[in-house]
């Protein structure tokens, strides 16, 4: 079977290739690679079995993915490595990509178009020019297409992208100090709703549980599970238990430090670790004793 590599672009924007030369590739080579219409230049970001196992991922929603036992290879292929001049070529046209977008984002003020130009990526062999944008609602750009073709004299694709999108692209550091998730490890953008937030008991204020997208924060899906199984081994708040003080109600719950906090019925309270609490009700409560799990 051919090896499968997969190759990361601008922007995190990743494709899957076939390797056919017997020569090994590292990660982080540069390499030149088929595309639509000419060549383009990435850098290899995965090999082999892990490479197979991203591309089926990726194409889990493919018709020919579901049809087959096993996902099909990828039907273009790395034409050759990549010399340092090509590498240099590259880099050049990066450098570029700036002054572009202030160029185009000129003609879709001159165009009057509801739309904001948020990348721009040059193919290697510069036979494309792809533009990034967001726009509230449809847009219709053919008369900016055509003079944008006619400005950079190549063929021009615009691509409208969603905030989640841009943020990926673009990258940047979040609340929490660290890089973007949706730009260094997550593999897909999943939707993200409140509910989320509320079986977290986070705080429903937008700008503390949102990213620098402006949309609900990625983590609130990918540690829900988390916050679900752990919460099950704790009492639900405003449940009454009988302890070793008598009859308590639950305040709040804190999973991390496993403890929880209780009022008695005169208003004192007391904070007591999760164990602690386990083992007072299972000695003062009247069988059957007082479950802690009941969510």
């Amino acid at each position: 079977m051919t090896p499968v590599v997969e190759v990361r672009f601008k922007g995190n924007r990743k494709e899957y290739f076939t390797w056919p030369s017997e020569e090994p590739l590292a990660l982080h080579d540069p390499v030149i690679v088929e595309v639509e219409r000419g060549h383009d230049l990435g850098r290899v970001s995965a090999l082999g079995p892990v490479a197979a196992r991203k591309c089926g991922t990726a194409c889990s929603g493919c018709s020919l993915a579901e049809a087959a036992a096993t996902p099909p290879a990828p039907e273009r292929h790395i034409v050759r490595r990549a010399t340092t001049e090509d590498a240099a070529l590259a880099d050049r046209l990066h450098g570029e990509e700036e002054a572009v977008r202030h160029k185009v984002t000129e003609r879709v003020k001159q165009h009057a178009l509801p739309m904001k130009v948020s990348d721009a990526e040059w193919q290697w062999d510069r036979k494309k020019l792809t533009l990034y944008f967001t726009a509230e609602q449809r847009v219709d750009f053919r008369s900016l297409v055509r003079d944008l073709a006619g400005l950079f004299h190549t063929r021009i694709e615009l691509r409208q992208i969603g905030a989640r999108d841009e943020a990926k692209r673009l990258d940047g550091v979040g609340r929490c100090g660290r890089q973007f998730c949706c730009s260094s490890w997550l593999p897909e953008l999943r939707p993200v709703s409140l509910s989320l937030a509320k079986d977290q008991h986070l705080s429903l204020n937008p700008s503390q549980i949102s990213g620098g997208c402006g949309r609900l924060l990625c983590c609130l899906r990918y540690e829900h599970d988390f916050y679900v199984q752990t919460r099950k081994r704790f009492p639900k708040e405003g449940k009454v238990l009988r302890t070793a003080v008598g009859a308590e109600r639950v305040l709040a719950v804190d999973i991390f430090r496993e403890t929880v906090t209780l009022r008695v019925t005169d208003g004192d309270t007391r904070v007591v670790s999760l164990e602690k609490l386990k083992d007072e009700v299972a000695r003062f409560a009247s069988p059957p004793p007082l479950g802690l799990g009941d969510a």
